[in-house]
């Protein structure tokens, strides 16, 4: 049975808090950093709500779970997307029995009344009217306005708030007065070979000291060459390829065989070959050619007006002086 408040006279059903369960494996400093930014130092001090930034699974939500539970807080997790409206993100009526109106509380805001953390997932994929209804939380002033119950909700003084980014291009731009009010920005990196080896030994007990040791070598070198592929890709590479030795125990495949056809089967046949891959990469985004400038277009190379011209001529003569 859901729990349920009063606020105003609006009875609003609140959402339970996310159960998951997960380890946050090395980079220390950075959990660090999230829960300083939810200390409060004083009554006029107020915390801070960070940015969490890096690439898609690189374990952000983890960092959240695992600071909320630093915290013994109960986290919330609410997942942004590009049609999120502000009444999904704050109070949205339900049809109850006999035509009447339920009205039940986000995630974010169930947090605000129990006290608790709110993770707003993948936040760079909401629109900025949603944006807009979060602003006075944000701030000194800490609440927010449901004009659908038509009730203002302060937050508990001891809710907290975090929002995760990822670094792509399928984002929309998150207005500057929303930017302000969302720091520190903390960044993500890759984890260390020891760390990511700690990851996939967590994730997947079962899983052998070879199979293990092909993953990490490959999610390394692919971290060195700058490609996109996480720890959550090299997770699921070896979830299947183990699972396909176990299918047909019969006539299994070879570790290496099957290793392999999960990795083309997850992450594409590029992934086979990371060098290739990371060649293509750096001819998409242009390389090292130098771009053309109006002289490159009006005048050859050998034209003296060409920015680039060298006169073999005075060349010949300034040796002739030495």
């Amino acid at each position: 049975m859901a729990e349920t408040v009063d606020i105003d006279g609006i009875n609003l059903h609140l959402a339970g808090p996310d159960m998951s369960q997960g380890e946050w494996i090395g980079q220390r400093e950075v959990l660090k950093q999230v829960l300083a930014c939810w200390l409060v130092l004083d009554e006029k001090d107020l915390p801070l709500a960070p940015r969490l930034v890096g690439t898609p699974g690189i374990g952000k939500t983890t960092l959240a779970i695992a600071a909320a539970r630093t915290r013994q807080q109960s986290l919330y997790i609410y997942q942004c997307t590009a049609d999120t409206r502000p009444e999904d993100l704050l109070v949205t009526p339900v049809l109850g029995e006999q035509g009447t109106i339920k009205y039940h509380a986000s995630p974010l805001v169930s947090a605000m009344i129990k006290g608790g953390i709110c993770l707003l997932d993948e936040g760079n994929r909401m629109n900025e009217k949603s944006w807009a209804s979060l602003a006075p939380l944000l701030d000194h002033r800490r609440y927010v306005e449901s004009i659908i119950a038509g009730v203002t909700i302060p937050a508990h003084p001891d809710f907290r708030c975090a929002v995760t980014m990822n670094e792509d291009e399928s984002t929309y731009e998150i207005p500057d007065y929303i930017l302000s009010r969302l720091q520190p920005t903390l960044t993500l990196g890759h984890p260390s070979r020891v760390d990511e080896l700690a990851i996939l030994q967590y994730h997947l007990p079962f899983a052998e000291e070879d199979m293990l040791n092909l993953t990490v070598e490959f999610l390394q070198e692919s971290h060195e060459l700058k490609l996109d592929f996480s720890t959550r890709d090299g997770i699921n590479v070896l979830r299947y390829a183990m699972k396909r030795i176990a299918a047909d125990p019969d006539h299994p495949l070879s570790k290496d065989a099957a290793w392999r056809e999960a990795l083309q089967t997850c992450l594409g046949e590029d992934a086979l070959d990371l060098n290739s891959l990371a060649d293509k990469k750096n001819q998409t985004l242009g390389g090292n050619v130098v771009p053309m400038g109006l002289g490159d277009f009006f005048f050859s190379p050998d034209n003296p007006l060409h920015p680039d011209y060298e006169d073999d001529d005075e060349d010949d003569e300034d040796d002739d002086e030495y």
